[in-house]
């Protein structure tokens, strides 16, 4: 077994063992000497580049694993993904260097469905509009979206999708599903339908992306998709911002052909305050924060540490995606 004393791990999610010493002390525990992100964001690739050369694991977040980024981590072993999403590494650069991936999958289903569900609550009653009304004097008279009988489509039904699926059922409204993969009976078991692509985008009052970034996945979100949606709809994105043209989506808000939006995840992050997508009342922005609560932190810390440290010991963590 391998000396864990002479080891260095760098840990770049800031949200790393918040509320839970238990977890940093393990971690800081098992090897030499424990790097943390203290900048409150992500590492730029400049920043990863010089924290990790003397690395020989990363518990990472979001930051950009870029060719070069990997190819200054000398002594990395093992890259455990903090989350699940790995489109922020450079999966070709790692499996040459042969540096193992790890991820955490189903840790943050539960929060991030949570938070797709507040999005189209919150769209249907014009919550965070009538809140900025309320408080700066006015009353305004709304009405708003029953989400009983209203048609949800679900673009992906892995953990999170099937999670949004299940909750929604609870709801009285209809839901339409388009996933790659077959799966008749869950589908039948929660009242869902499997439609192809321009069926959901026709006839569903509230699109919500769960899909992970691919060449297929990347831009989906374009003009031809958004104008294939029904008139007066919305979409909601908690999965990335690599999904969706912002460009086109600005444009389909501004002409009204499509009602609003929650956005969870951007192209650009942090989101700058004079973003185009900003200006409009009914789009609800919020920081990339649908993995952040207090049980999906947990697990994503306990399942990222203990895979880093299986690697560095030389065995099988539980979830390798590439190596």
């Amino acid at each position: 077994m391998a000396d864990m004393s002479t080891y260095r791990v760098l840990v770049t999610p800031t949200s790393y063992g918040k509320g839970n010493p238990l977890l940093v002390e393990f971690l800081e525990g098992q090897v030499g000497e424990v790097v943390y992100n203290r900048t409150g964001r992500p590492l730029n690739e400049n920043e990863l580049t010089e924290l990790i050369a003397d690395v020989d694991g990363c518990i990472a977040g979001l930051d950009q694993f870029s060719q070069a980024v990997i190819h200054a981590g000398k002594k990395l072993k093992v890259i455990s993904r903090y989350g699940v999403g790995l489109d922020n590494i450079d999966l070709e650069a790692a499996k040459k260097k042969k540096i193992m991936i790890t991820n955490t999958p189903g840790a943050n289903a539960s929060s991030v469905a949570d938070l797709t569900i507040a999005f189209i609550l919150l769209l249907c009653r014009q919550v965070c509009w009538s809140n900025e009304k309320v408080k700066g004097g006015e009353w305004p008279r709304t009405t708003g979206l029953g989400l009983e009988d209203k048609t949800v489509g679900l673009i992906g039904l892995g953990a999170i999708g099937k999670q949004v699926a299940q909750r929604l059922s609870g709801f009285g409204c209809r839901i339409l599903v388009y996933d790659v993969l077959p799966m008749d009976t869950w589908l039948d078991k929660h009242a869902a339908s499997c439609v192809n692509l321009d069926t959901l985008l026709a006839e569903s009052d509230f699109v919500s992306l769960h899909l992970p970034v691919t060449p297929q996945t990347e831009n989906m979100v374009n003009a031809s998709f958004l104008g294939k949606m029904k008139n007066g709809s919305f979409i909601v994105n908690t999965s990335r911002g690599e999904l969706i043209d912002e460009t086109a989506l600005v444009q389909a808000l501004q002409d009204k052909s499509i009602a609003g939006a929650g956005l969870d995840a951007f192209r650009e992050e942090p989101l700058p305050k004079d973003h185009p997508l900003q200006q409009f009342s009914q789009v609800i922005t919020t920081p990339h924060m649908g993995a952040h609560t207090d049980s999906a932190v947990n697990a994503m810390g306990w399942m990222s540490t203990k895979d880093c440290l299986a690697a560095l010991r030389g065995e099988k963590p539980q979830f390798v995606v590439s190596f």
